[in-house]
């Protein structure tokens, strides 16, 4: 029998070496980079594992091989993490957003798609649901 050949993804977005503690006070305004370290300590606690910054904007904690439900197609990506963007601040757990609808509606002002939570700051939002986000994309296999 023919041995299945890997539908594996060449992701733009890799892992680096470059530091995450840099990465994360160059952020500006003020806001965006306190809020940032908050969500570095989150994950880190609820991870136990080390950030790593990807394509030098992508704070990820952990590697798991995701696959994509329509195509099949399989890529490496952070089991957990965020992205402070200019317009918001964008985190990933590592599943999408419906197996989180209950912890949405308790959240606070955000926006949801597919994978992705976007906030604008963690002053919007209540941080024990955001933990308990975390903590669930964290024990995802």
């Amino acid at each position: 029998m023919a041995e299945k050949k890997s539908k594996l993804a060449d992701n733009k977005i890799k892992p680096t070496t470059a530091s995450v503690e840099d990465f994360l006070n160059s952020i500006t305004p003020e806001q965006k980079r306190n809020d940032s370290f908050v969500l570095l300590e989150m994950m880190k606690k609820a991870s136990k594992e080390e950030p790593v910054l990807w394509s030098n904007s992508f704070v990820g904690f952990g590697i798991k091989r995701h696959t994509s439900p329509s195509t099949g197609r399989e890529a490496d990506w952070m089991r957990i993490g965020f992205a402070p963007r200019k317009a918001n601040l964008s985190l990933y757990f590592g599943a999408t957003m419906d197996t989180h609808t209950a912890a949405l509606e308790k959240l606070g002002k955000h926006k949801a798609a597919m994978g992705c939570l976007y906030v604008n700051k963690l002053a919007d939002i209540d941080l024990k649901v955001l933990k308990g986000m975390i903590d669930a994309g964290c024990k995802l296999k």
